[in-house]
């Protein structure tokens, strides 16, 4: 990965989409630490300090935002509006037949879906902002906070609407960001600025786990969170690159005087097909029930029982409830984004064909036979990945600072993985040798 970058700064149009890259990035941090108007930013950071490595259910959506959102700056919302209107027009191509015609007309019907899916970002980014303001405004957002009722002094209409519109902007600029990245950058700039703001969460929750440590001055704690971590890496890193290739043979056709055909390829199954997803549908379920309580304030039963089982990432059932939804919704997604019947018909269409299977209907079955094999071990190992934090090193009392947590360490892997074949190929492209040797 290394000699990857170090060609890449040696080759000059390559250096300059890094560089580009880069300074994005830095504008996209600067915004994060810039905090919004109508906001008491004293009290904010006090309230951030005491919450410290207990960020309850808010915790996976500030990781996201790279910990902009509980300290309610102009990026607070981060990419996660435009993550979450990606997944539902996805989820909605197969649903409205309008949508599913547009993704097969190729890049004009792309290109209309992508502007869907920035209108719906915008109306996700005002939801979500006006329900940021309305939390902080009413104290909730820091509950346990001797001034979290003192966020935002002033509590006039103004002031909200020009809190929502400036995240809301700040969205759209986020969005803008990302798009110049993948258009003038390396990689997918989404991808890129969601890796950004995990990783800037690294050092500061690794010095907690350190100070909070009594072994050795906190050393032999911060020592085995580092060698867990390069443990989950190099097993993230071999699960996701393994993959099931089924091959395809091609029929030889005579058109005219030239034939075509008659080659061989395969269709690469990867075991971890749905990627990340599952693990951030089971993820925003469970924070559900929290933040209902949360909101509410309530301290009736049923909102001490989901305190104790649902929100407590510690707890039994919110281990065993997590668990399941990860399975679950690793089997559902690769069974909407997977269809092994238009694979199937496309096959029979260009001649192609799986040997010792007949084209068409059997080509199907056998795909989806294959599909469901390797989704259970995919599925099971986004499981036990991400109840690493909490299983493992409960004893280390860093469940909730640990940095390597099965979120985390997903995105981080699986983008620098495919930042780094695009600097590759792009390498060849400008290298390429050919037959000359």
């Amino acid at each position: 990965m290394l000699t990857a970058f170090a060609r890449a700064f040696k080759t000059p149009d390559l250096r300059k989409k890094l560089l580009f890259t880069l300074g994005i990035i830095v504008v996209y941090r600067l915004g994060t630490h810039i905090p919004i108007p109508g906001v008491d930013y004293k009290n904010v950071q006090e309230c951030v300090d005491q919450a410290s490595g207990s960020q309850g259910p808010l915790g996976m959506i500030n990781m996201f935002s790279g910990g902009a959102l509980l300290q309610i700056t102009v990026f607070a919302l981060g990419i996660m509006p435009y993550i979450t209107a990606s997944i539902i027009l996805q989820l909605l191509t197969v649903v409205i037949p309008r949508l599913e015609a547009l993704k097969k007309e190729g890049q004009a019907g792309t290109a209309k879906i992508t502007q869907y899916t920035r209108y719906l970002t915008i109306a996700l980014a005002i939801l979500q902002g006006t329900g940021l303001v309305a939390t902080a405004r009413s104290g909730a957002l820091f509950s346990g906070c001797t001034v979290g009722g003192q966020i935002v002094p002033d509590q006039a209409i103004f002031t909200t609407v020009v809190m929502v519109i400036t995240m809301t902007a700040g969205t759209a600029a986020v969005m803008w960001l990302g798009e110049l990245i993948t258009d003038r950058g390396i990689g997918n700039g989404m991808s890129i600025l969601m890796f950004i703001s995990i990783a800037a969460t690294f050092p500061s929750a690794l010095w907690a786990i350190k100070k909070e440590g009594t072994l050795a001055g906190g050393w032999i704690e911060f020592g085995t969170v580092m060698l867990v971590g390069f443990v989950m890496i190099g097993l993230v890193v071999f699960v996701e690159q393994a993959q099931r290739r089924i091959p395809v043979q091609y029929a030889k056709r005579m058109i005219g005087r030239r034939s075509y055909g008659g080659t061989s390829t395969y269709i690469p199954l990867k075991v971890n097909q749905a990627g990340i997803i599952p693990v951030i549908f089971a993820s925003s379920l469970l924070y559900i029930p929290a933040l209902v309580v949360q909101f509410s304030n309530s301290t009736s039963g049923w909102a001490t029982w989901i305190n104790k089982n649902l929100a407590d990432t510690g707890a039994a059932p919110h281990i065993i409830l997590y668990f399941f939804l990860i399975v679950f919704f690793a089997f559902f997604y690769v069974a909407i984004t997977f269809n092994p019947e238009e694979v199937a018909d496309n096959m029979k269409k260009y001649g192609g064909f799986i040997p010792g299977i007949r084209a068409g209907r059997p080509t199907a079955e056998y795909l989806s036979y294959v599909l469901n094999r390797i989704t259970w071990p995919g599925s099971l190992y986004l499981g036990l990945i991400s109840l690493v934090p909490t299983m493992a090193l409960a004893g280390f009392g860093a469940n909730q600072n640990f940095p390597f947590g099965g979120t985390s360490i997903l995105i981080i892997v699986g983008v620098g993985l495919e930042t780094v074949k695009q600097i590759e190929s792009q390498l060849q492209q400008r290298n390429y040798e050919g037959f000359l040797r």
